[in-house]
């Protein structure tokens, strides 16, 4: 296992520095954040964020991510030239020693909240979901916390017109389409693609959702079986569908789970829950069972702690502060310690 940490380029609050003195903290997982959808990520670039990870003494192993064009996603004309580019893209991390990458294939929304600073009763704050909130909302004219300057209005409306009469089939069939167009890049430059989980895990706003359960990675890897072709196994997106049963999901993907979001949620009612400190008894998930899932199943990837909390009074990006991710991943490192030594035994 390999800690490591979100960190969002020279504009993140939280300078490299500290991340580096989290105890255990391998290196950061990052992305190129300038560059428009669809084009190759210049080799300079790339460079540029290297240099800096070395220089703090980090690697800079985990991209994430490299988003994937709507126009591949909706099996438009142009994907094959976006398709070439996302290989391309590949192929300059490699040169770089990136060994794995965290992209998603969610229609239009990477991820959905209605509530980015919802207050805890300990006092801390965190991201939040209410289904009942989100149904309310109106698609014609939707304002979501985190994504009102995402897209213009005509252009999230134009969006949401050009996936109607997509089937979950057909957003399927054109993520496989993807997958076997970079495959030969990644067999190239052994870098392991692992797929995001549809967060949360079930259709919105008519959009459908392909990568929410165990069947969704059966199929996708009947599709496409070459050993790149990979998992981010997180906690809390696949977890906010209670008919996923995490610990048996861990154990069965392990030596295919490349990546490892851990994190916990709290539930609420229906499929409400709020996000929650990472220890097991702070939530709903059993975390301390999906770590001995994965370290007695061969789990050999790379992990981070994943949305905290603002706590101590920061005021961080909502899920992206300093404090209580190092504190998850204290956590985290104890865990995996613990379990790895008592499997030696």
């Amino acid at each position: 296992m390999k800690m490591t940490f979100r960190w969002y380029g020279e504009g993140d609050s939280i300078p490299l520095s500290y991340i580096r003195q989290i105890p255990n903290m391998s290196g950061v997982v990052t992305a190129v954040y300038d560059v428009p959808v669809g084009q190759v990520w210049d080799e300079s670039k790339i460079a540029r964020l290297k240099s800096l990870c070395d220089g703090a003494g980090l690697q800079m192993e985990v991209i994430e991510s490299v988003p994937v064009h709507e126009d591949i996603k909706l099996g438009k004309p142009t994907r094959d030239k976006l398709i070439e580019n996302y290989a391309q893209t590949i192929r300059n991390l490699g040169k770089y020693g990136v060994k794995c990458i965290c992209y998603n294939f969610m229609p239009v929304f990477d991820w959905l909240r209605t509530d980015l600073r919802h207050e805890n009763a300990d006092g801390s704050t965190s991201l939040c979901y209410c289904h009942e909130e989100l149904l309310r909302l109106d698609p014609k004219n939707l304002h979501l916390p985190g994504w009102d300057e995402s897209y213009t209005p005509a252009q999230l409306n134009g969006l949401l017109e050009e996936y109607k009469g997509v089937s979950h089939e057909q957003l399927f069939d054109n993520l496989v389409y993807f997958l076997n167009g970079i495959m030969p890049a990644c067999d190239e430059t052994g870098i392991d693609m692992a797929i995001h989980p549809d967060d949360p895990p079930w259709d919105m706003f008519g959009l459908p959702r392909i990568i929410v359960d165990e069947n969704s990675y059966e199929k996708m890897f009947a599709a496409v079986p070459d050993k790149h072709n990979g998992i981010t196994f997180c906690t809390g997106s696949l977890g906010a569908g209670r008919f996923n049963d995490l610990p048996a999901m861990a154990a069965k993907y392990a030596r295919r789970i490349y990546f490892a979001h851990i994190r916990q949620l709290k539930y609420g009612d229906g499929k409400d829950f709020a996000e929650a400190g990472h220890l097991t008894e702070a939530g709903s998930l059993d975390i301390y069972a999906i770590v001995k899932s994965l370290v007695s199943s061969g789990f050999d990837g790379y992990v981070r702690p994943d949305h905290g909390r603002n706590i101590w009074g920061e005021d961080g990006k909502p899920g992206y502060g300093l404090y209580d991710r190092a504190l998850g991943a204290a956590y985290l490192n104890g865990l995996f310690e613990a379990i790895e030594k008592d499997m030696r035994k």
